[in-house]
């Protein structure tokens, strides 16, 4: 008899959580069901790998916290105290059973998550033969891009805003890519540690004072893409702003050509670097007693 009770408690219990949790995947918008990832997809050639492995991450986990709430909530209905009953209920020191699901489960999950992650990052950052390469310098707080294999350069300064502290969009530096050809750009920093960062290729690198980073990737999509540093640099960090305009090959040609005929050609190098402090450049590091 009381396992029968147990029983619809159960089922009870369960109902409203799979009611709830129907109504919440029915209520979901584009943006929810891709994780709150930006729409991104086909941006470049490894957008839609990044956003399998965190939607399909995100599923699991979410049916690892259904299955959670749900157990939580069953145990607390059907082994709640009755009417009548005093003290405290029989207690159990340990069941091996759950105790090894308790360890097995997380332990599969951890390796997975490892595996596909692994996976992905190898073929992310992959070394490719380019069709362009590109130098792009982080500095407080602006970008110096340098189109190697087109022998010309573009530097900026910081990103201005108006008397209402509003941006101006003018000033924001853009970098041109040509589309559906192989890039390589490599990343550095002339001061502090930055972060280069376009939102919709939903991927980021370090720009390391004194260490060259490198991305490799191919833009599929014409259009004008959004891009900042991500990393704490400074009073003006919030202002180091660029935006990635990706058109064709002829248009980036052209663009290479504005730059030529107003005279940024060659390379701007490690010259102009603010932190002289780094290794390699013939400055002593060593303490000097005075």
């Amino acid at each position: 008899m009381r396992s029968q009770r147990r029983s619809r408690l159960a089922r009870w219990a369960i109902l409203p959580i799979g009611v709830a949790v129907t109504a919440i995947l029915a209520g979901c918008t584009d943006a929810q069901l891709r994780g709150f990832l930006p729409p991104a997809e086909g941006v470049t050639n490894h957008t839609d790998r990044v956003i399998g492995l965190w939607t399909t991450s995100w599923i699991v986990l979410l049916i690892v916290g259904i299955i959670t709430w749900g157990l939580i909530i069953w145990a607390a209905v059907a082994y709640r105290r009755r009417k009548g009953q005093t003290g405290l209920p029989v207690q159990l020191r340990y069941n091996m059973p759950i105790e090894i699901f308790y360890t097995i489960v997380p332990l599969i999950l951890v390796l997975g998550f490892f595996a596909f992650t692994a996976r992905d990052q190898a073929a992310i950052e992959a070394k490719v033969d380019p069709d362009y390469k590109i130098t792009v310098y982080g500095k407080r707080w602006a970008w110096d891009f340098q189109y190697d294999t087109s022998n010309t350069y573009k530097q900026s300064i910081q990103t201005q805003v108006d008397d209402k502290g509003e941006i101006i969009e003018d000033s924001i530096p853009t970098l041109y890519l040509p589309v559906n050809k192989k890039i390589e750009i490599d990343i550095k920093s002339r001061d502090v540690i930055h972060s280069f960062w376009v939102i919709e290729f939903l991927y980021k690198k370090d720009m390391i004072p004194a260490k060259t980073n490198h991305m490799y990737f191919t833009p599929l999509k014409e259009g004008t893409y959004q891009g900042k540093c991500a990393e704490l640099c400074g009073e003006y960090h919030s202002l180091m702003l660029f935006n990635v305009k990706v058109v064709s090959e002829d248009e980036y040609k052209a663009q290479m050509q504005k730059l030529e005929d107003a005279g940024n050609t060659g390379p701007i190098g490690e010259d102009l670097n603010a932190n002289t402090n780094l290794p390699g450049n013939g400055t002593s590091t060593t303490n000097v007693e005075g």
